[in-house]
């Protein structure tokens, strides 16, 4: 069975040749952008197709006559491709979890302190010439509201409990955490000083976050979103930052990306915004990169 590693950037080819093994099964690996129509062209005789973060549309799928397996490079593969239509065509979707969890948790709490103290905004603004001490939150003490309490969700509760902070969190299915106590949903927005979502995106938690439940937020809280951008109503959390009722967000995930420069997000000034890169550490892409290689050495014996 012939690979490809169709999307490999300049911060992962080198990463890619430190976790290669000369017994590992031979893997194709195209570093060159493409559009999106070229898929077929690009994946045309190969059977195994890894894929770091390129949007794979049934249509131009169903165009890839060998292609039997996808090895998504994370957890989000929902965002990119349809899994149920791919498996319909008899392509089975491999994702990779717990590879990045302390990373993407690290972020998070980098986020919430960005947010908490308008880190950004006052880089842009002395950059711009203007001398601006703008007022801060302080976090000890605070409530932090982790919503999905999976891999990373628990090791944002284990840091934000080390820094003095109360931590609690819902999980739709019962989970004991030594570090967060579990409350209902309605509860954790009503009390969190800071809400962090940590849901994988599926049918059942895309718009998880709705326009009822952002209303429910307590007003002047701090949302960080390093999961997918569709857990939550991109209209309704744009109205609760223009108007205040959340203070400050911190995004490193969007329902389009990458997101355009004139999107009402990248104006607003009480967003934090990074490139969907919390996953991307040396440690976290290591092992990522190790674990697609490991799946298709198993597809293939």
């Amino acid at each position: 069975m012939k690979s490809i590693f169709i999307d490999c950037n300049d911060q992962l080819a080198p990463v890619w040749a430190r976790v290669v093994r000369p017994d590992d099964p031979p893997i194709a690996v195209n570093a060159r952008p493409f559009a999106r129509e070229d898929l077929p062209r690009l994946l045309a005789g190969y059977d195994i197709c890894l894929d770091d973060h390129s949007y794979m549309p049934t249509e131009l799928v169903a165009q890839c006559s060998s292609l039997k397996h996808v090895v998504f490079l994370g957890t989000g593969a929902a965002s990119y491709m349809n899994i149920a239509e791919l498996k319909d065509r008899g392509i089975t979707v491999h994702t990779i979890k717990g590879y990045g969890d302390t990373a993407v948790a690290e972020h998070t709490i980098a986020l919430m302190f960005a947010c908490a103290r308008q880190l950004a905004r006052m880089d842009r603004e002395i950059r711009a010439g203007k001398w601006d001490q703008l007022e801060g939150v302080q976090l000890l003490g605070k409530t932090i509201g982790i919503i999905g309490l999976g891999g990373i969700g628990s090791e944002v509760a284990r840091i934000a409990k080390g820094i003095g902070m109360n931590v609690m969190a819902y999980n739709r299915t019962p989970r004991n955490d030594p570090n967060a106590k579990l409350v209902d949903i309605d509860t954790l927005l009503k009390r969190a000083d800071v809400v962090s979502m940590n849901l994988v995106l599926n049918d059942a938690t895309r718009g998880f976050l709705s326009a009822e439940r952002i209303a429910r937020m307590k007003p002047g809280a701090i949302l960080v979103n390093t999961a997918r951008g569709a857990l939550a109503d991109e209209a309704a959390l744009i109205a609760a930052l223009q108007s205040g009722h959340i203070r400050h967000a911190g995004l490193d995930v969007f329902h389009a990306e990458p997101l355009k420069p004139d999107h009402p997000l990248a104006k607003l000034p009480n967003v934090t915004l990074t490139a969907h890169a919390a996953f991307r550490t040396l440690e976290a892409s290591m092992t990522l990169l190790r674990r697609a290689i490991d799946i298709v050495q198993t597809i293939v014996k």
